[in-house]
């Protein structure tokens, strides 16, 4: 089973500062004991086709594939035409997974915001996500669901955070050939709810997942629901990616049931909130999923 990276230790330099360039990450990540990496729609140069497929060869010149792209569209504003926007973004996502060689473009629901109507969102996030799944599947690509926390840049968590909400856009959605699951077991323990039950639920849609790990630092659950009442952009301080292994989830069971489940996918690292020992974390993250994986069978 093949391993990717996502540079999440780096998306700060990658998309706010840019003083860290798209090469100089593959560059990194082909020191790293991985198959792939994975990008992030914040660091793709999609006005540039021929720059996209510069990219994919200079990947592929490292030994590296680019199996996914991150995307977040936010199919739960108010406004139609807006929503209107975020699918053609969405589109635009998935063209560039083209381009770059992806089978894979991450697909969220949207903000949480306050006092959003909840049949009203899911009607909207649904009838998003279906066009943007049958434009994906006219380019051969599959669109991933994630039980996401939050985006990185955004001020709400997500809309279908919480298992009910998002195992209930699945059901709608119904069975989209094109359509899959991207399981983040994180986002579970965020939510306060069960990673494998949650997985136990998704287990024969899951396609691809990214393998992390998170603890809290100076503060508690309560704490953080209460953060997520105010718009702050980014995740909130006290949460914390740590490296892979070393926090609460328990991989023995989580990729005990991906193998019985006959998963076969792409797993791929999310690792690390602080730079400066960025690169030593995802060693040690991809030494303990390699060593986990072949355990398990997954490799």
């Amino acid at each position: 089973m093949p391993l990717a990276v996502f540079p999440k230790c780096f998306l700060d330099r990658l998309c706010v500062t840019r003083d860290m360039q798209v090469t100089e990450w593959i560059d990194l990540a082909s020191e790293l004991d991985v198959d792939g990496l994975e990008f992030y729609w914040g660091f793709t140069p999609d006005e540039h086709p021929e720059e996209l497929s510069r990219l994919r060869e200079y990947a592929a010149d490292r030994g590296l594939q680019i199996p996914m792209m991150c995307f977040s569209p936010d199919f739960t504003k108010a406004d139609a035409r807006a929503r209107a926007a975020e699918v053609e973004r969405q589109k635009e996502a998935v063209d560039a997974a083209d381009a770059l060689g992806a089978a894979y473009c991450r697909v969220l629901t949207g903000q949480r915001r306050p006092g959003i109507e909840f049949e009203r969102a899911l009607g909207w996030v649904v009838d998003c996500i279906r066009e943007s799944v049958r434009y994906a599947a006219g380019r051969g690509i599959t669109l991933v669901l994630e039980n996401h926390y939050k985006d990185a840049y955004w001020n709400y968590p997500e809309f279908a955070q919480r298992a009910q909400t998002f195992l209930a856009v699945l059901d709608r959605l119904g069975d989209e050939p094109c359509l899959g699951v991207n399981y983040d077991p994180s986002n579970a323990l965020i939510a306060g709810e069960d990673p494998i039950k949650l997985l136990d639920a998704v287990k024969h849609r899951v396609v691809t997942m990214h393998a992390s790990d998170r603890y809290l630092e100076g503060g508690t659950m309560e704490d953080l629901r209460g953060m997520e009442a105010k718009p702050q952009s980014g995740y909130a301080g006290l949460l914390k990616h740590g490296v892979i292994g070393e926090g609460l989830n328990d991989y023995d069971r989580i990729f005990r049931t991906l193998a019985d489940a006959g998963f076969d996918g792409w797993i791929s690292i999310e690792d690390g909130d602080d730079p400066s020992r960025g690169m030593d974390h995802l060693h040690r993250s991809a030494a303990f999923l390699r060593s986990k994986m072949q355990e398990h069978g997954l490799s």
